[in-house]
């Protein structure tokens, strides 16, 4: 455990980079749409991480995974107290954490001061795989504060939080990826994970189409909470996605984003 303390940051560091620059490839080579983000976009999204791990760090200098080691060796937390098996318990706090982060991104799509934090993600009007880290600094600190809190009610397995996030940073960058799946095998991955065609229609500007998809991993959380989109209104190819009001060049700057919130 203590090498999992040790090297934390540098797995999740890696994986990221790697998935980040592999599926930036694919969707070149097999885009689904034509229309690409220009780079002082791409820019900007990749700023927002960045920005928000730095202040998020600063603020909460203990990450989840920390805090699943102090739970354990405290005995806190309903797991830690049941004492049931580690994969059980670890396999209990994975899909409960995948669930949890399923109702806070529902949350930040019904509560207005939520919204406000939560829009500057959905006005990319070209979705692609920068767009699954472009996140609200402020969003991202508040995100880590519902993580941190679960993971201590829970007692969760330091390892059950590190797959947890490792996969959960690793599906956002699959899923907003620009990349051309065949009907036939998106029908067939999206009974377990969410594609990228499934949550696309997430990034409509259509409401009713905003207001679905709401899972990250797994899509059997729209599946069982009604909010299942199969497919948009119009088609993949010809679909508006972003925001009505942030729909120009200068909306898409990194002070752009970072001012979003207090914009009308």
């Amino acid at each position: 455990m203590v090498w999992l303390q040790s090297n934390e940051a540098l797995l999740r560091v890696a994986c990221f980079f790697c998935l980040l620059t592999l599926f930036a490839w694919l969707e070149r080579q097999a885009p689904r749409r034509q229309n690409r983000s220009d780079r002082r976009t791409i820019v900007a999204n990749l700023s927002m991480p960045l920005i928000g791990t730095l202040a998020a760090r600063a603020l909460m200098p203990l990450a989840p995974v920390a805090l699943a080691l102090f739970a354990a060796d405290a005995g806190i937390g309903i797991l830690n107290s049941l004492q049931i098996n580690i994969w059980l318990a670890a396999l209990v706090s994975f899909f409960t954490l995948d669930m949890a982060i399923y109702w806070q991104h529902r949350l930040m799509h019904r509560v207005p001061l939520l919204w406000r934090l939560h829009r500057m993600h959905h006005s990319d009007t070209h979705v692609d795989v920068t767009t699954g880290v472009r996140f609200h600094p402020a969003e991202i600190l508040l995100s880590l504060i519902f993580k941190c809190a679960l993971v201590l009610a829970m007692g969760a397995p330091a390892i059950a939080v590190l797959a947890f996030e490792i996969v959960l940073n690793s599906a956002s960058l699959f899923n907003h990826s620009n990349l051309a799946i065949s009907t036939r095998w998106d029908q067939r991955i999206r009974w377990l994970l969410v594609t990228p065609d499934m949550h696309r229609i997430h990034h409509s500007v259509r409401v009713d189409e905003t207001d679905s998809n709401f899972s990250f991993s797994f899509s059997v959380w729209d599946r069982l909470f009604a909010t299942y989109r199969a497919q948009p209104q119009a088609s993949h190819h010809s679909m508006l996605l972003g925001l009505d009001q942030f729909r120009e060049a200068k909306d898409q700057t990194a002070l752009a984003l970072l001012r979003q919130p207090v914009n009308k």
